[in-house]
């Protein structure tokens, strides 16, 4: 019987290395935890706070822990696949909505000759290709729009999506992704989809794409303030939080950057577009427009150093106006561990709708990045904070 049993387990080792011979597969287990001391005035209201950490969003990047991998089908042909959960640092409480793999969580196909066929719950191709050249891959969310109406600190995935990655031909490439609504009877509920494409050569990159998300049907009217789709939303704050019964969210972005020496300069626009139907608690569709710019220096191999600006005009339903100052200091201790420091004041104008949906206009209210705290006409954030990457 012993004999047996070992035989059985040579030949099965045996059979696992002839399968290794044609196969070559890697399992890859990563995290990034980023929390901070923080501090906000006029975080509700009147009232300062402190606080540490501020949700899975995180500061310069969104706290998480995944598994990836690949196996080498031959011929330039590979499976993939990765599994992605956020949580606060803070309190170990999951991120995304409470789903135990809300980053990202998706099988599919990878060619070095054809691109990529990704199947899941994932990244839309702006985040791919377009956040990655501007001031937000740098500094986060202390840096993005004000209550991040054009999803620039990504602030939402995509679920039920099918995207493709092509290849990388002389520096350009593009993405294409659409996700299914699952309503039967209605194939445009719910639904989203987008595409982008980016360039890259030398010291310059350019980027730009559209991003379409579908609310629910209303089953009545007027329709819940509420925004249900395969697209999270961008519903950080009391900034859009009144538009939350939009029949759909629509976002055009293009950025570029430039690099000289250590020198950094980079700029965007975003126009972002919350769509009424009769269903909708307000009159007309609501627009932002947002120009946004920042430089960066490295001033040595482990200190980056950035300023950037943003300004936020909103017309149509109500009218608002916000302004944005950012600053943002990194510094490397190890290739895995850094301390940073970042800080914001943005001041608001002007007036928005009720965050409750429905009410009269209100007075526009500060709202840094996709923070959400609720501030008054102005707020200011700073944050101290430490990353370590595994």
């Amino acid at each position: 019987m012993k004999r047996t049993t070992s035989l059985s387990v040579i030949s099965l080792a045996m059979l696992g290395v002839a399968g290794a011979a044609h196969a070559q597969t890697s399992v890859t287990l990563y995290g990034t935890i980023d929390t901070s001391i923080t501090y906000v005035n006029h975080a509700q209201g009147g009232q300062s706070l402190w606080a540490l950490g501020n949700s899975s969003f995180g500061n310069l990047s969104g706290t998480r822990w995944g598994v990836k991998g690949n196996e080498d089908l031959g011929g330039g042909l590979a499976a993939i696949f990765q599994l992605e959960n956020g949580f606060n640092p803070s309190t170990g409480q999951l991120g995304q909505g409470g789903r135990l793999f809300g980053r990202q969580a998706y099988v599919g196909l990878t060619s070095t000759q054809y691109g990529a066929v990704t199947l899941g719950r994932q990244y839309d191709p702006l985040i791919d290709l377009v956040q990655g050249i501007t001031a937000d891959n740098y500094f986060g969310s202390a840096f993005a729009t004000a209550g991040d109406v054009d999803n620039y600190d990504n602030s939402f995935r995509v679920s039920n999506a099918v995207k493709y990655a092509s290849p990388v031909w002389s520096g350009f490439q593009f993405e294409t992704m659409y996700a299914f609504g699952g309503t039967a009877g209605s194939t445009g509920a719910q639904q989203s989809y987008s595409v982008a494409a980016a360039y890259n050569t030398g010291p310059l990159s350019l980027a730009a794409g559209y991003f379409y998300a579908a609310n629910s049907e209303a089953t009545a009217v007027p329709r819940a303030n509420s925004f249900t789709s395969t697209s999270d939303g961008t519903f950080d704050g009391p900034i859009n939080l009144g538009y939350s019964s939009a029949h759909s969210l629509a976002i055009a972005r293009v950025a570029g950057q430039y690099v000289i020496g250590p020198f950094t300069v980079g700029a965007g626009y975003s126009n972002a577009q919350y769509r009424r139907d009769n269903a909708s608690l307000f009159a007309e569709n609501e627009k932002y427009n947002t120009g946004q710019g920042f430089f960066n220096w490295q001033a040595t191999p482990a200190m980056l150093l950035g300023v950037g600006y943003s300004y936020t005009k909103s017309s149509g339903d109500t009218s608002a106006t916000y302004h944005q100052v950012s600053l943002g200091a990194d510094y490397s201790l190890s290739k895995r561990t850094d301390v940073y420091m970042t800080a914001a004041y943005q001041h608001a104008s002007g007036e928005t709708a009720d965050p409750n949906g429905g009410g009269a206009p209100v007075a526009a209210q500060a709202s840094i990045g996709s923070y959400g705290y609720a501030g008054t006409s102005s707020q200011t954030m700073v944050n101290l904070g430490l990353r370590h990457k595994f």
